[in-house]
Order: structure tokens, then sequence, then C-alpha cells
């Protein structure tokens, strides 16, 4: 992609996403991150309709009275990209190309957490770590951001969320709010580093897919080739039972991803190349927004 041509898709995806962070995500993404970063302000004594979970037991033993600390909400958070740069994400036959896609949520987001005066950073990776981006704020920033994007070139083409994901618990001591930004075609086990970074921070999933992802199309005779491995092979589409078996290798596969997630508590949607992501972001804001 030469300057030019990307300036322009930079110019064109923020003029889009900036109007959808500022007319339908501002309020949704106030309320869905509202007092998740929090941080300690005094200590008073109990008083009725407060919650117990709150009683500073070390206190209330030396007055031999109930004390609860009271915490305000911090007033900015660092919200961190966690995005998938491997080669699967070139990949597009039905929609836009699932890099299009990722591009453009990354950067509602980010146009959402600068209204809400709050930091932005990114973590690129592939099967290793890419780049890492600074938290800051500013829309020069989020421009650098989305440059990068639509724009970055990776060393290696593999898929491993399980080191990005210790990476960012490493680089991050201080608690922010995680979007996890792949298609999750992974043969690697994130569930233990997911928990340790659940464990101190807000972490959040976004499934990204191409249809084609999920089901072969019935064409006859095809040579498909892994985009991150390079393995070529022919297999006949027209085999209903090939195509029933590829359906429940992806089924099982989403299955894996599901259980992984769910058991470490995060929250996550998944959203088709073909689909309204504006539509599934504000479902998983909405789903947060009323826990």
């Amino acid at each position: 992609m030469d300057s030019n041509e990307l300036i322009k898709k930079v110019r064109k995806i923020e003029i889009k996403t900036r109007g959808l962070s500022q007319n339908i995500f501002a309020g949704e993404y106030h309320s869905a991150f509202k007092g998740r970063g929090m941080m300690f302000s005094e200590v008073r004594e109990y008083q009725y309709g407060d919650d117990i979970r709150d009683i500073d037991w070390n206190v209330t033993a030396r007055h031999n009275h109930p004390y609860v600390k009271v915490y305000e909400e911090e007033r900015e958070l660092t919200v961190m990209l966690l995005v998938d740069v491997s080669a699967s994400r070139e990949f597009g036959a039905v929609g836009v190309e699932k890099r299009e896609m990722i591009a453009e949520i990354a950067a509602t987001i980010a146009f959402s957490a600068i209204q809400n005066n709050d930091k932005i950073g990114a973590i690129f990776f592939s099967d290793r770590v890419e780049k890492f981006i600074t938290p800051k704020k500013g829309r020069k920033h989020i421009l650098f951001l989305i440059r990068e994007l639509l724009d970055f070139k990776p060393d290696h083409q593999g898929t491993n969320i399980a080191e990005a994901v210790r990476y960012f618990s490493d680089a991050l001591k201080r608690r922010c709010t995680m979007f996890l930004i792949s298609d999750f075609i992974d043969e690697s086990d994130y569930r233990k580093p997911l928990t340790v970074a659940v464990n101190r921070h807000d972490v959040m999933a976004i499934q990204v897919y191409d249809k084609r992802d999920s089901e072969l199309p019935n064409v006859g005779l095809m040579r498909i080739r892994d985009l991150e491995t390079g393995h070529t092979q022919w297999i006949d589409t027209g085999s209903a039972a090939t195509r029933k078996a590829y359906g429940k290798w992806w089924y099982k596969r989403q299955q894996s991803m599901s259980e992984a997630l769910r058991s470490n508590r995060v929250d996550y949607v998944s959203v088709a190349t073909d689909e309204d992501y504006v539509r599934a972001l504000m479902g998983l804001f909405k789903n947060r927004s009323t826990v």
C-alpha cells in the first residue's frame, strides 16, 4: 500500500469510527467501564446500606466498630489493544478482509477511549510479540495506531495468544482494560496466561472471523493453503462428508475458545466480516453495563 492510498484509508476509517464513538459508543463505553478502574480514597464508619465486602477488618478491629473502605473512580483508564497481526488476518472471502474489520474495531474503541479521557496503547502479536505501542492520548496518537494496523508487516506468520497475553501481564503492572482482538485460529493453550491477566486487569475478547473460516463452499475440487504455515493441499468440497468434517473441526475450535474465555470470566463477542460489528460491540458494552 503506497503512502497516498494509506493516508486515504486512514482518513476514511477515522471519519467512520470517530463518528461512531461520538454518536453511538460514547455513553455505552462510559457505562461499561465506569468504576472498573477504582482507587482507594479513605476509610469511614459503616453506614446502613454499605456493602459488607468493603469492610476494613483491620480498622474495625482496632476501633471495635465497623469501618468501610471508600473507593473513587480513577480519572482515567489505560486501554490496551492486543491485536492479532498473523497471516490469517489477510484472508477475506465473504465481506471485508479480517485486517480491515480489525482496524475499524480497534479505531472505534480507541476514539471511544479518548472521548472518555483514557489512554490507549497496543500490542501487535503473531506467534510472538511484534510491536508495543505505549499508551497515550490524542488524535495524532490514534491516527498513528490506525496507520500501523493497516500497514504493519509482521516478521512472523503464526499465532500465539498465550505469548501475547503473558507479555501484556509482564509489561502492564497497573490495572488497565484490555481488548484481545483476534480470529482465535491458534493452537496454543492460553487459559493460564488469561487467568493471570484477569486477576489484575479487566479483559475482554473480540473474535473476527470470515464465514469461509467456519464452513466450506460446495465448489468441487479446490486447492487450499494455510496462510500461517504455507501448507497446501487439494480437497473435494463437493463431498458432504468433507464439508461435515470441516464444520465439526470449526465447532470444536469455537467450543474450546468459548470454554477458555468463559472459565476466566472474560466477556467476549464473535463477529463475521460480513456482519455489523457496531451491533456486536454495542451488545458487548451493554452486557457489561448491566452486570
